[in-house]
């Protein structure tokens, strides 16, 4: 097995044209024959397949190997993209719009997918340095491209790189593109079997930052209140120069930065996991805001399309959950008024309040799955969120999560609060009062083995609780079998008789299950203890 593993190996060799993963696999080649066990191990891992192309595009840890992120396989993925394309639309002069980040190797990715498209007969226009992922997503239809790439990890941890693909109407890739790409891509075995150019695509001018920077402030009211005093930091990521660009043009003061996170840096050396809803992540902001009396913290991932805010409380600063930041930007687009059609839309692991909130307004909901590919293509959506700190908040502009305009967004509600004496915090308890507390929680089994997720989810279908916390379950839906309202997806519902409802799902990017947790009540302490209850049933449910 190991001597047809080290040929599958150094055939792999032959066709890599990065000399720095070619070193790389050659060292564990030599390791492999020479008996080492660690090694052997190692490349059987690198050789377990192909990384695979999906809705949420590529996403691995960057190293050698079909099963890593790297050069051969970004080039046959862009290869696998651009035929599709020309197929699709019976063409060969399609044109892909391409962004990156600062992670490692991001701009060899976007070079390599341009190279490929001119390649093959196409346009490619590469964004003119780092910047945002919503500023790509923009950039598709702004720019009339036909397809839009984005080489991110998002908040995945350093070692990590990503492929996203958005198609011509700005939205991410939903089935069937996926498996249309990637049967594309098989196409293309090697990268010996693509035509590279050496030149002839467009480095986009740096004006076209101001064009995305033009739509988005027009979010926010230009007469609506600024004063707010807030502290930003970018996580590592390529959003603090956008990010305050954007308030500097909406006119807000300008946000104090945390300064040892506000530069790009791969390493992400601050924090032990680069995403905003991880313990500790945004402890330099909190411990800043404290020291310079802000009113408001707003971090963004490394790719700025999430945002996270938080806010002072009696008993110090405290992270809001993005359930309730998608509340307060719907409860402030419903004061403002939402033009007749408009649709509010969240995704089905999200609060239910949105629902509540719209209905009481006049205002259409829509249910979706899991990810901003849904989402965005909601008919007629005017706001969009899900509790993973993603929010679409204009998506005539942004068709996807966008952290900057949403930040924009939530800044002028506090300064609007503010200017009246109150505050977020407010608006949560006046929401409370009248809709009632909607309390949310959620938490992960992480797992290096993912048959061990398959193990849990047969488990929970062969053996389904009929009481939890002390409460009859009223209601399971496998959402594996689809439905009128929702396509299939891998995951159980579950619906108590007061209520409650639990979710739980693979992560589609991560290694890990997650379980989604909500009650209602008008007693907010009675709402809270039933969650602390049923989160403690499902743990022990969902342990491996």
């Amino acid at each position: 097995m190991s001597a047809e593993l080290v040929r599958e190996a150094r055939a792999w060799l032959t066709d890599d044209p990065d000399d720095q993963t070619r070193s790389e696999l050659e060292s564990v080649i030599t390791a492999t024959e020479s008996g080492d066990a660690a090694a052997l191990e190692d490349l059987q891992d690198r050789f377990s397949g192909l990384l695979e192309f999906g809705t949420a595009g590529l996403r691995g840890a960057l190293g050698a190997g079909p099963a890593r992120m790297n050069r051969v396989v970004v080039i046959r993925a862009a290869a696998g993209l651009t035929a599709y394309l020309q197929d699709k639309l019976g063409k060969r002069d399609i044109t892909v719009v391409i962004g990156y980040d600062a992670r490692r190797n991001s701009d060899v990715f976007a070079r390599d997918t341009a190279a490929v498209a001119v390649g093959a007969g196409g346009r490619a226009m590469i964004l003119p340095h780092t910047l945002p992922t919503p500023v790509l997503a923009f950039m598709i239809r702004h720019l009339g491209a036909d397809a839009g790439v984005m080489v991110t990890a998002s908040h995945n941890p350093p070692q990590d790189n990503g492929y996203k693909v958005y198609l011509g109407d700005g939205s991410q890739i939903v089935a069937p593109a996926d498996a249309e790409i990637s049967a594309a891509i098989s196409r293309f075995p090697r990268v010996a079997d693509v035509q590279l150019a050496d030149d002839g695509w467009e480095t986009l001018p740096d004006e076209v930052v101001d064009d995305y920077l033009d739509a988005v402030t027009r979010v926010i009211r230009p007469d609506g209140p600024r004063d707010i005093k807030i502290v930003h930091t970018a996580l590592h990521g390529v959003g603090s120069a956008v990010f305050r660009a954007a308030f500097d043009r909406a006119g807000f003061p300008a946000p104090e930065s945390v300064a040892d996170q506000a530069e790009p840096d791969p390493a992400f050396p601050t924090v032990s996991f680069p995403n905003p809803e991880e313990p500790g992540a945004i402890d330099h902001a909190l411990a800043l805001a404290e020291r310079s009396g802000a009113d408001l913290v707003i971090a963004n991932d490394p790719d700025a399309d999430r945002c996270a805010v938080a806010v002072p409380r009696a008993h110090g600063w405290e992270m809001l959950r993005g359930d309730e930041v998608g509340a307060l930007i719907g409860a402030y687009l419903l004061e403002r008024g939402v033009a007749p059609g408009g649709v509010f839309a969240n995704s089905i692991v999200s609060s239910r309040l949105l629902a509540a909130t719209a209905r009481r307004h006049g205002v259409p909901h829509a249910e979706t799955l899991t990810g901003f590919k849904w989402i965005s293509r909601v008919p007629g959506l005017v706001y969009g969120y899900e509790e993973a700190l993603g929010y679409c908040v204009d998506p005539a502009a942004v068709r996807d999560k966008d952290g900057i305009s949403a930040a924009l967004l939530i800044a002028e509600f506090a300064a609007d609060r503010k200017a009246q004496g109150s505050s977020l915090d407010g608006v949560l308890a006046e929401l409370a009062a009248t809709y009632g507390t909607y309390a949310t929680d959620s938490f992960s089994v992480r797992v290096e083995d993912l048959t061990i997720i398959d193990a849990i989810m047969a488990r929970l279908r062969a053996d389904q609780p009929e009481i939890v916390a002390g409460q009859l379950v009223s209601r399971v839906d496998d959402l594996a079998e689809g439905s009128a309202a929702l396509p299939p997806t891998e995951g159980l519902r579950y619906f108590l008789e007061d209520d409650t409802r639990i979710i739980v799902r693979p992560s589609g990017t991560e290694p890990k299950l997650k379980i989604y947790l909500e009650t209602i009540d008008a007693d907010p302490d009675v709402a809270r203890g039933r969650l602390a209850d049923v989160r403690a049933e499902f743990e022990r449910l969902t342990t491996p």
